[in-house]
């Protein structure tokens, strides 16, 4: 009986045991530990603003521009412009700086002025038309001595230009070629005599045909008017700096009357002259940048 009695209380161990060790080890599966929660970026305070895109330029610009400038302007420069502007109208009027001086003060309602001489342009800024502080000084030209291939004149210089049967220059009265050619003659010591029987074009273009024609056996134009017609004149001779009381500097400015309808269209043809892209433009039409 007593071993009995201690089997019992032996075997009652035994599950007890059992039991304490299914309680230990969770009683079923495992929980599964919960991975930690990713941080979300903090939000920042302000968003960058979208870059806004410029403004549509639309308008009308008139540029009054000398004579010599008339084949950049309507070759490349005027498409150039619009290809980047499409809604901007641009005209061009162009003849002697001086004329065109005349014309501003007379009520042309042109947006800028392009002379090919600085003496206008302080005309119209003295005459309040232009802004001193708006006036640029963009490009530098020459002066040259041109006759025709075909022409068998014995002129090689401007020191004998006087050999010349007739002569072709723009009138200094209101063309800055004009103007300049008297700056060499008289410093050469012949104007008097040239003066005396020169043709005096209104503007520059027209000495150039003039002498590309043959009824000028010889003419003063700009370099650039020469480069313009290279199979119908020929460059006998360039004036050298010693001869001239100026150089050729062509300034460019916008006017005070530009109406504010048109101010921005402006503004842009100002910016794109003065751009790397339009003076690459000047330079392949004889033109030289300023850098005075």
């Amino acid at each position: 009986m007593k071993r009995n009695h201690l089997l019992i209380i032996v075997f009652a161990f035994i599950i007890a045991l059992a039991s304490f060790a299914g309680c230990s080890s969770g009683g079923g599966e495992a929980a599964t530990e919960e991975p930690a929660a990713t941080e979300e970026p903090a939000a920042t305070e302000e968003q960058a603003a979208p870059e806004e895109e410029a403004p549509a330029v639309s308008g009308a610009v008139m540029i009054a521009a000398a004579a010599s400038l008339e084949n950049a302007f309507e070759g490349d420069l005027k498409p150039l412009f619009n290809a980047q502007y499409p809604d901007v109208t641009v005209t061009g009027t162009y003849d002697s700086s001086g004329k065109l001086q005349e014309q501003i003060e007379g009520g042309l309602e042109a947006d800028i002025f392009f002379s090919a001489a600085l003496k206008q342009m302080d005309a119209l800024v003295e005459g309040g038309f232009i802004d001193a502080a708006a006036v640029t000084d963009l490009l530098l030209n020459e002066v040259v001595l041109i006759t025709s291939p075909q022409s068998e004149t014995k002129v090689t210089s401007f020191d004998n230009i006087t050999e010349a049967k007739s002569i072709a220059i723009g009138d200094p009265a209101s063309v800055p070629a004009g103007q300049y050619a008297q700056e060499v003659l008289t410093t050469l010591g012949v104007w008097d005599k040239v003066e005396s029987t020169a043709s005096m074009g209104t503007n520059v273009t027209e000495v150039l045909n003039w002498v590309a024609e043959g009824s000028a056996e010889v003419g003063i134009v700009y370099a650039t008017d020469a480069a313009s017609m290279p199979d119908d004149v020929k460059v006998l001779a360039i004036a050298s700096p010693e001869t001239m009381q100026t150089p050729v500097v062509y300034p460019v400015a916008e006017l005070i009357r530009v109406t504010e309808e048109n101010k921005a269209a402006t503004d842009a043809f100002v910016e794109f002259i003065k751009s790397p892209e339009a003076m690459s433009v000047f330079e392949s039409y004889g033109f030289k940048p300023y850098e005075g």
